[in-house]
């Protein structure tokens, strides 16, 4: 099993699915390119995004894996299927659709974490004040500031690579994955509060994926995994066995 974490997040964001799936898989939580411990880029679409997934599987000589991905993780694990579908096995989506998006949802959240990477604040207490100009949700500064790291100079810099972020979000990464349709089993899992996942969504993803199923989780919004880990854990061992 590959999980595979959203934007602005790390291998972390899913540590809960990890521990649930630890004794009948073998786990492998990583980081995207430009997040995390991963190596930066300028170039940052989902085909390239995907081709790092199965660059992965080579190294680790995994001709085949099951794939997991929330939001951002989800287009890229659709994107392997769609380019590689030999290599797929059972495909699960949390919360995203195979659409386009508009590209102002992460508006205040890209220019706060720019912010940061050129300010490099002092302490988090002062990164908090500075990403607060720009993000409201004290949950979702809470979640963004899991990306700072103290550097060797006792300022902390973040463990993203905005330039190449920002440099592709509005053109390629609100953009749907293409390709030929995978007729591999394939489980879609909503949030009831989330708009991620809309009804107008359900004849795209049933052309990509014709033999999609569809779960959802009632009063949870865009992290689902994280705000019913039980339920969200144990629909995931449902659809793998």
């Amino acid at each position: 099993m590959i999980l595979m974490h959203g934007m602005f997040g790390s291998l972390s964001n899913l540590g809960l699915v990890t521990r649930a799936l630890a004794d009948s898989h073998s786990v492998i939580a990583v980081d995207l390119r430009n997040h995390g411990d991963s190596p930066h880029s300028t170039s940052m679409d989902y085909p390239c995004l995907a081709d790092d997934i199965v660059e992965l599987m080579d190294d680790l000589n995994l001709d085949q894996a099951d794939l997991l991905g929330h939001s951002m993780g989800g287009k890229v694990a659709m994107q392997v299927a769609l380019n590689y579908p030999e290599r797929v096995n059972k495909l699960i989506i949390a919360d995203i659709a195979p659409v386009d998006y508009k590209p102002d949802r992460h508006g205040g959240v890209l220019e706060g974490l720019s912010l940061l990477a050129t300010t490099r604040p002092n302490s988090r207490k002062e990164a908090d004040r500075l990403l607060a100009d720009h993000v409201n949700e004290t949950s979702v500064r809470a979640f963004l500031l899991k990306n700072l790291v103290r550097a060797e100079d006792g300022r902390f810099d973040l463990r993203l690579n905005m330039e190449g972020i920002v440099a592709n979000y509005f053109d390629t990464l609100t953009l749907a994955p293409t390709g030929e349709p995978f007729s591999g089993p394939v489980l879609f899992i909503k949030g009831e509060n989330s708009a991620y996942i809309q009804d107008k969504h359900r004849s795209e993803v049933v052309r990509l994926f014709p033999n999609a199923q569809f779960k959802m989780i009632a009063n949870t919004g865009h992290w689902l995994h994280a705000e019913k880990p039980e339920t969200f854990n144990k629909i995931v061992r449902t659809f793998l066995n």
